[in-house]
């Protein structure tokens, strides 16, 4: 499992990117359960897809890590793989799954068209929320190990209690 890009406000940025207690170092203070957005690349190809039918991409046209406006596009992990209170271990820091991500507005900016945020509630691909439990060094390329919390709820299932969907 990997982190594939480290991103602020959907652009991807380049070398070590120092974490705080509220994530990016220069972030404000907020909720420390929601310091980052993680984000699967396995869901990239049905946004690929579903831009395409929108009309704002082409067909095959590539999604920039990012694109969603998440904090981190991470490879290895989704939903059903994620649980609440299991930890993502990073050679620097240590974060921590504390939420599924419940889609606003600004996914429909971040991909281009007005119902993007709708079709992330509808599919349940929302990625998830991470607190900052050690800050420290992140950057693109970096592997992780994930260590296992009480595995009480996946986020796939809380987010289905949550929203009924």
């Amino acid at each position: 499992m990997k982190v594939l890009s480290v991103n602020r406000r959907g652009v991807p940025q380049a070398g070590p990117v120092a974490l705080g207690r509220w994530g990016h170092a220069d972030a404000p203070p907020g909720h420390p359960g929601q310091a980052l957005w993680a984000y699967p690349v396995q869901h990239y190809a049905f946004w690929q897809t579903v831009r395409a039918q929108a009309k704002v991409a082409d067909w095959g046209a590539p999604l920039a890590h990012g694109a969603a406006g998440e904090d981190l596009t991470i490879d290895g992990l989704d939903e059903a793989r994620l649980w609440v209170g299991d930890f993502l271990v990073f050679p620097g820091c240590v974060l921590a799954v504390s939420e599924p991500h419940f889609p606003t507005e600004a996914v429909n900016a971040a991909l281009g068209f007005r119902h993007a945020a709708k079709l992330m509630w509808q599919s349940g691909f929302t990625g998830g929320w991470l607190g900052v439990i050690e800050p420290g060094p992140i950057e693109a390329g970096q592997a992780f190990t994930l260590q296992p919390g009480p595995r009480d709820v996946n986020l796939r299932d809380l987010f289905r209690a949550r929203t009924g969907a």
